[in-house]
């Protein structure tokens, strides 16, 4: 029987609460109960996903190519909706950073965080000095007169991130933003973000297939399985983990194995 629409519920910050999910200590930012999704009268796409995100938390959702984690992003971020289930977000909603920077070329890197803030009522005064305020955060405020085709693949998704911060939410959702850049500026960009995590105190949800960068970025690794994509395991990422290269390769090899499990097991 086809799920309908009307089954699923989009709750705002209410304060439900699931036990035992999320280990940060704040309040839950996003709270995911039994969520599921399908497309018309196609297989389901996603499949009763439990999960909690604390205020503050750092969550990296791990899964293989198609198995549901940009649908589960669009879904908390209210550009899609389930099919089934419920879920709590705030209730000014999420930022949204794309894999792509997707800045506007006419416009300069300043020029693309302001109209971000021109969108939130912010006067043109205000929104010039915030805009470079934000650039500064990511060690921008040089470029903000440049031109997106000035900059690097490593700046234009920095000024993308400046872009998401200036819309001023909570929860910030990040859908594979350093994909399709080289390692070396990977590297550099998740030092950049995790400072920005820690200044900011923002929430992220962070996509990636990527098992290295989900144990170097996250508090928390979150793994899909394949479609129908539901949490089948997740793991605590502590600071030492985080900061020793034997302990990070341990449990990168750990999780590489769960995954490769997991693909194996819906081939």
């Amino acid at each position: 029987m086809t799920d309908t629409l009307t089954q699923a519920q989009v709750l705002p910050g209410t304060g439900a609460r699931r036990a035992g999910d999320g280990q940060r200590g704040g309040a839950p930012a996003v709270v995911l109960e039994n969520v599921g999704k399908r497309f018309g009268a196609g297989p389901a796409v996603l499949a009763d996903v439990n999960a909690t995100v604390r205020q503050g938390e750092f969550v990296a959702l791990l899964g293989a190519s198609g198995c549901g984690k940009s649908t589960l992003l669009n879904i908390i971020s209210g550009l899609d909706v389930p099919t089934s289930g419920a879920l709590e977000v705030p209730s000014d909603g999420a930022a949204f950073m794309f894999q792509d920077s997707s800045l506007f070329p006419w416009l300069s890197a300043g020029g693309n965080v302001e109209l971000a803030l021109k969108l939130r009522g912010v006067g043109r005064a205000e929104r010039k000095a915030r805009a470079r305020e934000l650039l500064e955060l990511v060690n921008l405020g040089h470029a903000a007169d440049k031109r997106p085709h000035e900059l690097s693949g490593g700046m234009r998704q920095r000024v993308a991130l400046a872009r998401s911060l200036a819309q001023d939410r909570a929860v910030l959702l990040m859908d594979e933003p350093f994909a399709a850049l080289d390692a070396i500026t990977r590297d550099l960009l998740h030092n950049e973000l995790e400072r920005v995590w820690q200044e900011t105190g923002r929430t992220i949800i962070f996509v990636t297939h990527n098992v290295r960068e989900a144990v170097r970025l996250g508090q928390r690794v979150l793994l899909l399985s394949s479609r129908p994509g539901t949490v089948v395991a997740q793991w605590q990422v502590s600071e030492e983990h985080r900061t020793d290269a034997a302990k990070a390769g341990e449990l990168t090899g750990r999780i590489t194995a769960r995954l490769r499990e997991e693909i194996r097991r819906h081939a």
